[in-house]
């Protein structure tokens, strides 16, 4: 799955590979993303590819219960977008991309996990395939626009750590994503070839503002 990512990157890095209209601006570095914290969202607007601060974690526009009683909507399974109530509208109407510069994954057993980062072999940010939502609360407020992360099987290479991962797209890809016709061809597992991985600090176990600092993606000198 993907419950933790990093956005180390900035306004004109993903502007060379998105084509973004709108005003530049400052992006602050995460290196300790959670869910239900803010995230940098791509998606397509009349004029051309917008980025938004979103919640991660979709809330459908229909959902009228507190969001203490949502269920974990921080990913979405590519086998099902297009069948579960809670992501099929997103699926069909608004998807997105969501910029990483790395994810992070455990590997071992229960109680003494090891947290290995994993970024793109070529240094390039990762385009992970998302939907996105607009939530108005329960009193019908300030709308709130959320995303999810999709993911799909793990390719041969990730199996060795984990037998799920984010749909990664080929940034040539994102336009076919957002408005195509035909998107379920894109889910699909990122090349062999696609990711490199180290093994990083147990502190990326600790979500919060304290513990969010670039020296979380540091490898491990006596892995």
């Amino acid at each position: 799955m993907c419950g933790r990512f990093t956005q180390n990157l900035s306004w004109a890095e993903i502007h060379r590979l998105a084509d973004l209209i709108g005003q530049p601006r400052n992006l602050a570095p995460r290196f300790n993303i959670a869910p239900a914290t803010p995230i940098e969202v791509i998606r397509a607007a009349a004029a051309g590819n917008e980025l938004v601060p979103m919640y991660w974690g979709l809330i459908p526009s229909w959902w009228k219960k507190p969001l203490a009683e949502l269920p974990s909507t921080f990913n979405a399974r590519a086998e099902t977008l297009a069948e579960r109530p809670m992501f099929r509208g997103a699926f069909k109407y608004r998807r997105c991309i969501i910029p990483a510069s790395g994810f992070y994954e455990w590997t071992g057993a229960k109680g003494a996990k090891t947290p290995r980062y994993f970024t793109a072999r070529d240094g390039r940010p990762l385009a992970f395939a998302g939907i996105w939502d607009h939530w108005s609360g329960l009193d019908g407020g300030d709308d709130l626009p959320n995303a999810t992360i999709i993911v799909g099987e793990a390719n041969r290479w990730m199996l060795r750590f984990h037998d799920r991962m984010p749909i990664i797209l080929d940034w040539h890809d994102a336009g076919a994503w957002m408005t195509g016709e035909s998107p379920g061809a894109l889910l699909r597992p990122a090349p062999f070839d696609a990711l490199q991985e180290w093994i990083v600090s147990t502190r990326v176990n600790r979500a919060g503002a304290g513990d969010d600092h670039p020296a979380l993606i540091d490898p491990i000198a006596d892995a």
